[in-house]
């Protein structure tokens, strides 16, 4: 028996798996991760069971940006996983009337169109101002979300990464996935 893991193929073998792990570990931990979309919060943009692939890298280098679609932990149990949008940035004020959401930015109010809504926010008037190292968040479908409107606002600590990749399914194989870059 012990003559057989002596051969050449099982020392390559374990070779492979041990340099394997050297690099693919660390990449898994540090730089990108995979996730799967569970629920219906962010259709039309993702839908139950897509399978992801997630930036960790990015936001060691560069702060979330408005539109980017963002995976993260819950702030009411960081054993959970979400999936939301970027609406609102540090010291911002968010104001949704009219089922539609203001951003004021450096005292200038300007709507946020957002294209990929399906439908009207649906969302009682409510005005937010967005402390340092938080964020506001949504989903892309309002009704199903729980998001920011109803638990608060996002810590900066508790951002994973933004979705990179959708790998699955194939025919909706995309870069940056739900990326929406807003005029403002």
């Amino acid at each position: 028996m012990l003559r057989l893991f002596e051969s050449p193929f099982w020392k390559d073998f374990f070779r492979f798996v041990i340099i394997a792990a050297f690099v693919i570990v660390p990449i898994r931990a540090w730089v990108a991760q995979p996730f799967i979309v569970r629920g219906p919060s962010m259709e039309p943009t993702f839908y139950d069971t897509e399978y992801l692939i997630v930036d960790e890298f990015s936001y060691h280098f560069r702060e979330p940006t408005r539109g980017e679609v963002i995976v993260f932990r819950y702030p009411e149990d960081p054993s959970k996983f979400f999936i939301k949008r970027v609406i609102g940035l540090p010291g911002e004020t968010a104001e949704i009337r009219e089922n539609k959401v203001f951003i004021t930015k450096d005292g200038k109010t300007e709507e946020l169109g957002e294209p990929y809504l399906a439908e009207a926010l649906t969302t009682p008037n409510k005005t937010i101002k967005v402390g340092e190292g938080q964020y506001i968040v949504m989903g892309d479908n309002r009704l199903f979300s729980s998001d920011s409107r109803r638990w608060g606002f996002l810590p900066r600590e508790l951002i994973i990464g933004r979705a990179l990749v959708r790998l699955w399914p194939l025919v909706r194989l995309t870069m940056l996935p739900g990326f929406y870059q807003y005029g403002f």
